[in-house]
């Protein structure tokens, strides 16, 4: 029986020392994974622990980081185990090129390879890099660059019958819009271009870096255009109600005024353009690659080599995404038929309340700019 008690103790030591042996193999440390995703059918990048109602994007990462043996199990259902935080927690449907999360793994073997075999096809793991252990991706980003992707009869003017599948943006109104979206450059006040935020809170004003709209082309017959905007951080639906009221100008619902009225303490009526065609292309860490990028033992946070596999991920999933959802649903078609109920004159405190009557089901989340420190 003493023979049947000590068999034991040295068979649960030795399998001890085998798991300490594999975790000496592969000892913990401090990441940043760079990601791509589709967002469509996913509600949001955020994973709220305990809901399965709502899938997110974390919940596949967390599953196939499980699963690929980065992380223990028990660490998929407490994420601060592993030191878990995401850089911009994107909005439902909203999707990304160049998001990066940092956490706390296990360096094993092929590891992008095997957390890939355990994603679906339209989330990819594209990168890694060693960071410093005191790394979080949130606090130390200093800016985000976001696209959004729109068929250009959006900006056609609204006395015009448009065909949408014929209609081309001309130079002079590209010209327009240029110069309308260069307005936003600056710090401004963007308390009208959020919800919850009054005139006088110092966090409703941003800084924006640029904003510009690129040259059209064509897919499936329409044409598309790509806004592009780099700031330090964003609001809830700051981006789409930046771009709501310049489409809303370009179309002659409202006056080129506007913008400068909307930094003032008078609420304004601002429309929010459609989620769809949203993107985050990628974010900055300009102070951290300056202290620890050259410092023998960090990588700078750039990702020069994984620029292909970022182009080839849009062209595959997040492009065919857009376009197809916008042919099918209308999206944005249906939304500019919205634009001549808002009243850009008058103060929007009535109008909020019946928008918000109507649109509650579209309040969810953040620009995929929930970024900042609110």
């Amino acid at each position: 029986e003493e023979n049947g008690h000590q068999n034991k103790r040295l068979k649960r030591d030795a399998d001890e020392e085998d798991a300490e042996d594999q975790n000496k193999k592969s000892p913990k440390r401090k990441i940043v994974l760079l990601m791509a995703y589709s967002g469509k059918g996913y509600h949001g990048m955020q994973r709220n622990v305990g809901s399965s109602q709502f899938k997110t994007i974390e919940d596949d990462l967390v599953s196939a980081l499980v699963q690929s043996g980065c992380i223990p199990e028990d660490h998929g259902e407490d994420m601060k185990k592993m030191s878990f935080q995401r850089c911009a927690r994107t909005d439902k449907g909203v999707s990304a090129a160049g998001q990066i999360v940092s956490l706390k793994v296990r360096l094993i073997d092929d590891i992008l390879e095997k957390i890939n075999n355990h994603l679906p096809s339209h989330i990819r793991i594209l990168g890694l890099k060693r960071v410093t252990g005191g790394f979080n991706s949130k606090n130390k980003c200093d800016a985000r660059t976001y696209s959004y992707m729109l068929p250009t009869f959006a900006f056609a003017h609204k006395d015009h019958d448009v065909q949408e599948e014929v209609y081309r943006l001309d130079r002079e109104t590209l010209e327009k819009v240029n110069k309308l979206l260069a307005c936003y450059k600056g710090t401004h006040n963007f308390h009208n271009f959020t919800s919850q935020k009054g005139p006088r809170d110092p966090s409703a004003k941003r800084y924006i870096m640029e904003m510009y709209c690129g040259e059209p082309f064509v897919r499936e017959n329409v044409e598309f255009a790509v806004i592009k905007v780099k700031g330090q951080s964003f609001m809830m639906h700051q981006i789409r109600k930046m771009i709501g009221l310049v489409i809303a100008i370009v179309k002659g619902y409202a006056a080129e005024s506007v913008i400068e009225r909307s930094w003032g303490e008078e609420k304004v009526d601002v429309p929010k353009a459609p989620g769809l065609g949203l993107v985050l292309e990628r974010v900055h860490f300009e102070k951290y690659n300056r202290r620890f990028g050259n410092d023998g033992l960090h990588e700078p946070l750039e990702w020069t080599e994984e620029e292909q596999k970022i182009a080839v991920f849009k062209e595959q999933y997040i492009y065919p995404t857009i376009i197809n959802t916008e042919r099918e649903e209308k999206s944005m078609a249906n939304w500019l038929n919205t634009l001549s109920i808002h009243d850009f004159n008058s103060s929007a405190v009535g109008m909020q309340a019946n928008k918000n009557s109507k649109n509650s089901s579209d309040l969810e989340g953040s620009d995929g700019c929930d970024d900042d420190s609110d």
